[in-house]
This record gives structure tokens, C-alpha cells and sequence, in this order.
């Protein structure tokens, strides 16, 4: 064994004596050309191959890191806006601008409001979604949070003021003027139902028009036969006017209550008509131990009495004709006795009667 080893050994040394000896001549040929000196030897000719090489490929930079990114990734959804490709800054401009825009409230066929989503006090989180875009992967979407106001929303549905009564049929005063109406239904809003839809349109971002709902509110009065006449009876200036067609077609000087006794004020028909009435003296201290008077001279209803739906009340002649365009009645409405019997006989139970402060 040690006899193998030690021939591998000289062998190598051998191997390494050659090479020496064939780098020397190598190198003295070389010199002999630079020098243009011829060397002879008589060693053969000694081939030498150079190995190629290759330089390694060059590395890809690395990708910026995400939050050094000048452009959101594609994709990229803030919401309902599509911010992929844009700047933070402008993904920010057009997510506030998308979020302002205002919400429609479709209140009837021909009436629309617009809620600006300020006006309601609702805040959307936008700075905090944009940061988030920035590292996000692409295609994915960040949600926008939005901070809405329960009781500021029913706050601002209530001063809209949508609710509307319901009209009986009949005939209503309008200035001094009767007018006749047909019956219509009223509404009441549907707050807490109004107000969910608007919070949560106003927190996915969707502007497409609601709806408002209501509860209908019928009327009571449907139809009524509607009487051609009317009276207006304005007690400070102590004047009848008779309305036929709704038109003014006379006008009578009148005498109302006293301030202890005013004449009531209200919307009230004609509900009882006598001729030649007796007087009978009404549950009113004033009348305290006075007796029944039959029709006469001396009647204080004169030859005509008009009751109205307002208790004790009613227009009616008097003999005591200075008393007319004062206030000097106990509540009543006089009129002239000529001026009371033609009233009498144009006027019909159910002829609405209109007392007003003028």
C-alpha cells in the first residue's frame, strides 16, 4: 500500500516538472517574438486551447415597493369607482366627487328633492380607503366607509314637511272667497322606512332614486251635493255677503256679538229654518229669568230664524234696527227684517256658512 502511494505521489511531481518546463519555453517564445529573436527547440510544438466564458445574465431590478407606487394597481376599486391606473391623488378627487354627488328622492310623479350627502351629515372615510388602494393587489376592491347620522337624516326629512292632509269634499274658503273642492287623499310619511333607505344608499354609495313611502290618508267626505250658495260673514266689519255660484251677489250691513259674547269664528252650515220662530231664552246667565216669546212684533228673532251647526248661534231679523253694523248681539247675527226674509228665501239647510274676523 505504501509502495502504490508513493509512485502516485512521484508521478504528480513529475506531472508537475513537465508543466513548468512547457510554461518556461512557452513564455520564451513568446519573448523571442517581441524581440524579433528566433529561439529553435526541439521540443514539439505545444497546442493550447483557451477556455470560453460567459458573462452571468443580468439580475431584473427590483419591483418598487408597494408603498412607492405612482399609480394605483389596475383594477383596483375604491367602492363603486374603478381608481386603477391613477394617481392617489386623483383616485381621491374623483372618489370625493363620485360620493358628492346627490341622492334622488321621488316624492310624486311631478316632484323630485335632492339630497346632498352633506346635508344629511354623512362622511365618507376617502382618505383612509386611498391608502389602502395604493398597496392593494390588482383587481381588488376597498370598501368605503361611511359615517351617517340616524337622527340627522329624520331630522332633514322632517323639515321637508311631505306629509299632506286629506280633503273632504265641499266647499272651503279661500281668501274670502268660497271655492268648491273635490275630495283628496292625504299622506304620511313613512319616516323610519325613509330614512333606512336613504343611510344605507348614502353608505353603498348607490344614487339611484328612491322612492318615498307613504301611508294614504282617505278622506272622510267623498262626495257632497254642493249647494250654489254661500255666506261669508266677517264680524269686524259686522258685513254678510251672499255668494250664489261663488260669485258675490249681495252684501248685507249685520250686527254680531259683543265682546262678552263674541260671535264664534269656524266653517259651519245651516242646519234648521223657521219662520215666524218663537224665542226661548238660552242657557246663559245673561237670559237668567227671562220668559218664552211667541212670534210678533216683539219678537227679538224677528219673522225669520237661519240656526247654524255652532250651537245657540244662528242669522235671524231684529226689530231693533239701530243695532245693525255694531257688535251688540249676545253671539247671534242680525240682519234688517226685509234683509232677513230675502236671505230666507235664497238659502237652504245645508248652506255653508263662513264667519271670519275681518
Amino acid at each position: 500500500m505504501k509502495k502504490t502511494l508513493f509512485a502516485v505521489a512521484a508521478a504528480l511531481v513529475a506531472c508537475a516538472a513537465l508543466g513548468f518546463a512547457t510554461a518556461f519555453v512557452f513564455s520564451a517564445r513568446a519573448a523571442g517574438s517581441d524581440t524579433g529573436t528566433t529561439t529553435t527547440s526541439s521540443e514539439p510544438p505545444t497546442v493550447t486551447t483557451t477556455a470560453t466564458t460567459t458573462s452571468p445574465p443580468t439580475q431584473p431590478a427590483p419591483p418598487a415597493k408597494p408603498g412607492k407606487r405612482p399609480l394605483i394597481a389596475p383594477g383596483v376599486s375604491v367602492g363603486p369607482v374603478l381608481v386603477g391606473w391613477l394617481t392617489p391623488r386623483q383616485a381621491t378627487d374623483l372618489v370625493r366627487k363620485t360620493f358628492g354627488q346627490a341622492l334622488p328622492l321621488v316624492v310624486s310623479p311631478t316632484r323630485r328633492i335632492k339630497v346632498a350627502p352633506g346635508a344629511v351629515g354623512a362622511q365618507a372615510q376617502i382618505e383612509k380607503a386611498i391608502r389602502r388602494a395604493r398597496s392593494a393587489r390588482p383587481g381588488v376592491t376597498i370598501p368605503l366607509d361611511v359615517d351617517v347620522s340616524r337622527v340627522r337624516i329624520r331630522s332633514y326629512l322632517l323639515g321637508l314637511k311631505l306629509d299632506r292632509k286629506a280633503v273632504d269634499a265641499g266647499v272651503v274658503l279661500r281668501g274670502l272667497q268660497p271655492r268648491v273642492v273635490k275630495a283628496s287623499t292625504g299622506r304620511h310619511l313613512k319616516l323610519l322606512r325613509t330614512a333606512f333607505l336613504v343611510r344605507m344608499a348614502l353608505k353603498t354609495q348607490n344614487r339611484d332614486p328612491i322612492t318615498v313611502p307613504f301611508v294614504v290618508l282617505k278622506p272622510t267626505v267623498l262626495k257632497v251635493k254642493v249647494r250654489r250658495t254661500a255666506i261669508v260673514i266677517m264680524r269686524g266689519s259686522n258685513q254678510l255677503r251672499f255668494y250664489l255660484d261663488q260669485k258675490l251677489a249681495q252684501t248685507f250691513p249685520v250686527a254680531t256679538g259683543q265682546s262678552a259674547y263674541p260671535t264664534p269664528l269656524g266653517s259651519y252650515e245651516i242646519v234648521v229654518m223657521e219662520r215666524n220662530p218663537w224665542w226661548y231664552p238660552p242657557d246663559s246667565a245673561w237670559a237668567k229669568g227671562e220668559n218664552p216669546i211667541p212670534p210678533g212684533p216683539g219678537n227679538p228673532l224677528g219673522t225669520r230664524w237661519m240656526g247654524l251647526s255652532a250651537p245657540n248661534v244662528g242669522i235671524h231679523g231684529t226689530p231693533d234696527a239701530a243695532s245693525i253694523g255694531y257688535s251688540a248681539s249676545h253671539g247671534c247675527i242680525r240682519m234688517r227684517i226685509p234683509d232677513a226674509e230675502w236671505l230666507f228665501q235664497h238659502v237652504r239647510v245645508g248652506t255653508p256658512v263662513f264667519i271670519v274676523g275681518t
